[in-house]
């Protein structure tokens, strides 16, 4: 989607958020780490709505490093069409999502893992595809994971939403469509995202949300707990099971183990040995460091040679085999993500001959978000975030993320809220 100013419709209305965040920087530094570049011209104050007529925002202009991404200030902001709301973004949460687009590692002549170097430099060899293999438009505001307040609603929407605050959910869809395939765009993909002052979504996408929670909490939840509550779901975890879980420290891995804890289920968490301690402060029920020459074993000791019911898995890469590996007969491995590399070996007797159940996910469905939204009003979950940087710092807030040392959620809030 194109940001733009266009003439307003007269059924447009706005609201302008007085409300400010108590949240603080994890840089010292006010001064913005891109090279700052506004659009040429004055843009007036839009008649129709409060929105100023310009927003500053991220603006992806190619495939590649860390360079790609340009700060800018005028950016033209988005109006609100048929059945669509503005929203003032508070926070936007970073995703591997975003790393893994900008790098082009959708693309499938890419079978390496997005390294630290590859994150910040980008590839060479001219990849570059989204999520779903199609070519991306340029420039594109990413960022899937957004919380703030509607501030104005296009035609058909509910004017009633005019200053809530809402989780975005970041799947935009077509019910038409068979339900593991109704995605057609993705926030920050397919079209434009939160690093950015406001965001144009669908109505249908902005869920109201009842909490105390600050924008920059609420924001670690789209993208990474929705996909987690799938994962779950899709495998049918029940109460008094057991699930190992890879990756878990970072967002996914986080949320999963909370959303299992949840259904009262037994969790065993893999992730580097660094993160034994804070990942025991979750209480989970076991813990194996993911440099174990034997991952199979070192879990059968801590479950018993039964196996594990569910594997929940966000790593791949030469992984994989051993996860197969240490479920049950009958057990359920679900992938939403391949950190450790996209191309992995399987022995195809694990899978047929234990009956095994295996679930790829980039579709969490509207009810799956629905439920997510249920559980954060009850305050069932919470959110862990690492570090908040402001928008104009986006590029040191992804290089953090791709040390792969945080436990929790990279945040990014606009520059002076």
């Amino acid at each position: 989607m194109e940001s733009r100013v266009t003439a307003g419709n007269s059924r447009c209305r706005a609201w302008m958020s007085t409300r400010s965040s108590s949240m603080s920087w994890s840089s010292p530094s006010s001064t913005p780490r891109f090279d700052t570049k506004p659009i040429e011209g004055e843009i007036p104050v839009d008649p129709i709505a409060d929105a100023p007529a310009s927003m500053a925002a991220v603006q992806l202009n190619g495939h590649g490093g860390l360079d790609q991404l340009v700060y800018r200030t005028g950016v033209p902001t988005p109006r609100a069409g048929s059945g669509e709301v503005l929203v003032k973004v508070g926070a936007c949460a970073l995703n591997n999502t975003e790393i893994n687009t900008r790098t082009g590692w959708y693309d499938r002549v890419v079978e390496d893992s997005v390294s630290e170097e590859l994150g910040r430099s980008g590839r060479d060899d001219g990849a570059g595809a989204t999520w779903n293999s199609t070519a991306m438009t340029f420039p594109r505001i990413q960022g899937a994971s957004v919380a703030g307040t509607v501030v104005a609603v296009g035609d058909s929407a509910d004017e009633n939403l005019i200053g809530t605050r809402v989780v975005v959910d970041p799947s935009v869809r077509d019910p038409n469509l068979p339900p593991r395939a109704q995605i057609v765009e993705y926030l920050g993909g397919d079209r434009d995202g939160g690093f950015a002052e406001y965001v144009v979504v669908p109505a249908a996408n902005a869920h109201v949300v009842n909490s105390e929670l600050s924008d920059a909490e609420l924001a670690t939840f789209p993208c990474s707990y929705d996909t987690a509550e799938e994962m779950l779901a899709r495998t049918g975890l029940a109460e008094g099971e057991t699930v190992v879980i890879t990756g878990a420290a970072g967002g996914v891995g986080t949320a999963t183990i909370q959303l299992a804890q949840a259904r009262g289920a037994q969790v065993i968490a893999i992730a580097s040995s660094s993160k034994e301690s804070r990942l025991r402060e979750l209480s989970v029920d076991g813990f194996v460091s993911r440099s174990n020459s034997d991952l199979v074993a070192a879990v059968a000791s801590l479950i018993g040679e039964r196996g594990a019911d569910v594997v929940i898995d966000v790593v791949g890469g030469t992984m994989f085999e051993s996860l197969l590996l240490m479920l049950r007969r009958g057990g359920r491995y679900a992938s939403a993500g391949a950190i450790g590399g996209p191309i992995s070996r399987i022995d195809l007797r694990e899978l047929i001959y234990k009956d095994l159940e295996l679930y790829g996910i980039t579709n969490p469905t509207p009810e799956t978000f629905s439920r997510l939204v249920g559980l954060v009003d009850d305050g069932r979950i919470k959110p862990l975030v690492e570090a908040v940087f402001p928008l104009s710092q986006l590029r040191e807030a992804q290089e953090t993320l791709l040390k792969r040392t945080h436990i929790g959620k990279i945040v990014v809030i606009p520059d002076g809220a």
